[in-house]
């Protein structure tokens, strides 16, 4: 576990250094993974496989950890697992034990009251535990907009911007707590849209100036590719995917299946579902400029 943690410490710091992101792709089930695993090993790209708590329940967290390592050796990845939205710390630190090599604890998530005081205690709880195994933890100090799914209502960056990270903000929170990576709210927020989301580039920078450790979006999905081409220049080492997958599973599901009204084996028709998923993968790889930039455990 503190080997495989060393080597994602190594590679936040090669994604900074040679301005790059890492993608972090949520699954839902086997046939996500599949499509992310053979994305990564065509592109030659480090990638996160990341699960929150509904899909940690479905699936079971050891299940997750023993999945990957086995497609990591499959497909010959660069491939660590990140727990994401850790509703608590006692679910943060099974992922720790569970050898995890990212958590992202969120109180403010799981608790949309929480004070300041109770998010920087539990997350600093977490960031000590995390030594166990040198896992690298992720938080940020506010409650983060929207939902994976598919939004039909517009976007309303006035009430958005209320939410919005500080460059101070980002500073004190980091200070606090002692975290590797801060998740930066700049116009990012999951789910998707009717209109295309709207990053503000010029706070990013200033939050990029105002800090020193990494920098995550969340709420990838739905955003234009150039924004994530600058995002990278600036300095964000992870970028978060979830609901453009989604879309492309089940649409492409629901049409294989009204394409096959007579197929009851379902694991027959999942080649085209997989595919569309590989296909968001690709895309977001290419915009996250990490192509190319796997390196393999020796």
């Amino acid at each position: 576990m503190r080997r495989n943690c060393a080597l994602a410490r190594d590679a936040m710091e090669r994604a900074k250094r040679e301005k790059f992101a890492i993608g972090a792709f949520n699954i839902d089930n086997q046939e996500t993974l599949v499509a992310i695993a053979r994305a990564a090993h065509k592109k030659n790209s480090p990638v996160m496989i990341e699960v929150s708590q509904g899909e940690v329940d479905a699936i079971g967290i050891h299940n997750v950890r023993d999945m990957v390592d086995n497609y990591k050796e499959e497909f010959d990845l660069e491939v660590y697992v990140n727990l994401d939205h850790s509703p608590s710390v006692e679910a943060a630190i099974k992922g720790i034990e569970a050898g995890f090599e990212f958590i992202h604890i969120d109180i403010s998530q799981a608790n949309k009251d929480a004070t300041d005081e109770e998010i920087i205690a539990g997350t600093k709880e977490v960031v000590e535990y995390a030594k166990l195994t040198g896992a690298l933890v992720e938080s940020e100090p506010h409650y983060f907009a929207g939902s994976s799914n598919v939004h039909t209502e517009a976007i309303d960056y006035e009430e958005i911007k209320k939410t919005f990270s500080t460059p101070d903000g980002a500073r004190l929170f980091v200070k606090a707590t002692g975290i590797d990576t801060f998740a930066a709210a700049v116009g990012n927020l999951h789910g998707k849209y009717p209109v295309p989301k709207k990053l503000d580039l010029d706070l990013l920078a200033s939050i990029r100036k105002a800090i020193d450790c990494n920098i995550s979006l969340h709420g990838g999905s739905g955003t234009p590719g150039h924004y994530f081409h600058d995002a990278v220049k600036i300095g964000v080492q992870k970028v978060n995917i979830n609901s453009d997958m989604r879309v492309a599973y089940r649409k492409t599901l629901e049409r294989v299946l009204a394409d096959n009204p007579t197929e009851f084996a379902v694991v027959k028709l999942m080649d085209e579902v997989i595919a569309a998923v590989q296909e968001v993968v690709e895309a977001k790889i290419d915009q996250f400029n990490s192509a190319g930039k796997a390196q393999k455990a020796c």
